[in-house]
Parts: structure tokens; C-alpha cells; sequence
């Protein structure tokens, strides 16, 4: 079983936002949700910056908290982001109301950790990777960004997990 999937597997009730920021209770966060938090804003300087992966790895690194990430997880993101990045955005720009560079940086990368989820982490369900990067959107974004993001992936996620997406809606899981 995934690390995300613990927390609604053993019956505890998954931590709601709180907070001013609207921020998850941080002792409520799996290590891969830390990994993602810590991805979004490797990827931010990326796409902002034009920093090279490498120097933004080792910054990252040593950011407070990031002992309690998923370093393999976000080794794989981080860097599947940046290796992928023509990819993603190929599969992210037919669902665009607008051009890729009117996107906010932030709404950007939260949709490259979807769509590179969707496409490589079979353990994490598809619903999951939604439901984080909504979460990553409404952390790091603007205000109705977190929107954004989610109707792109759930437009993404039919076509990269087509399989799995039929079967939760065959099971009324999923609209």
C-alpha cells in the first residue's frame, strides 16, 4: 500500500485545511506530501529562475523540514519534471483555456507533478495525485488556481489512467 493511501486505509480522517494560510496541519503530512510540497518549489525556482536542477537539488536539501519528505519521491519528480518538462506540457496544453506562459509558475509545476504521477507512479492512485496537487494549488497558489489545476488533471487523468478511471466510475467514485 502507498504511503498515501495510509492514512484513509487505517480509518483516520484526513487532516481538512486550517490555518490562515490554509495549510494542512504539518504534522498531518506524509513524507511523499512534504516531497510534493518541496517538488512545487524546486519547480517554481526552475521555471522561474531558469535555475538548473542540480544547484536548486542541493538548496532544496537543505531547507528546514525537508529531513521528513520522501527524498527518493522527490528526487523522481524534481528531476522527472525537469527531464519531461516538453512532454508534460505537450500533454498539458491541449486542456489550456489560454497559453502555457499566461500560467502561474506555481499552477504550472503542481500540473507537471499530475500529469508525471499520472504517468509514472502506478502506486499512487489517480485520485490521490488529484486530490494532492489540488492541495499543492491551494498552498502555493493564487487564490482560485487549485480550480485550475483540477480541472486540467481530471481532464488528464481519463486519458493517462484510463483503466483505473473507468473503474471508479463504474463504481460511482468518480463523475
Amino acid at each position: 500500500m502507498s504511503e498515501d493511501n495510509k492514512s484513509a486505509a487505517d480509518g483516520a480522517p484526513r487532516q481538512g485545511r486550517s490555518g490562515p494560510a490554509g495549510a494542512r496541519k504539518a504534522s498531518a503530512k506524509s513524507a511523499r506530501s512534504r516531497s510534493r510540497e518541496f517538488a512545487v518549489q524546486a519547480l517554481y525556482q526552475h521555471l522561474v529562475g531558469r535555475n538548473e536542477a542540480q544547484a536548486i537539488d542541493l538548496f532544496t536539501r537543505d531547507l528546514a523540514g525537508f529531513g521528513k519528505a520522501d527524498s527518493v519521491h522527490y528526487d523522481a519528480l524534481l528531476h522527472g519534471c525537469i527531464n519531461e518538462a516538453a512532454e508534460l506540457d505537450a500533454l498539458i496544453l491541449p486542456l489550456l483555456d489560454r497559453k502555457l506562459e499566461e500560467i502561474s509558475p506555481i499552477e504550472h509545476g503542481v500540473m507537471w507533478i499530475g500529469a508525471y504521477e499520472f504517468l509514472h507512479c502506478p502506486d499512487v492512485p489517480w485520485r490521490v495525485v488529484l486530490n494532492e496537487c489540488i492541495e499543492l494549488a491551494k498552498e502555493f497558489g493564487g487564490t482560485d488556481g487549485h480550480k485550475y489545476v483540477n480541472a486540467v488533471l481530471n481532464g488528464l487523468a481519463p486519458r493517462l489512467r484510463a483503466s483505473e478511471v473507468q473503474t471508479d466510475k463504474a463504481a460511482g467514485r468518480a463523475r
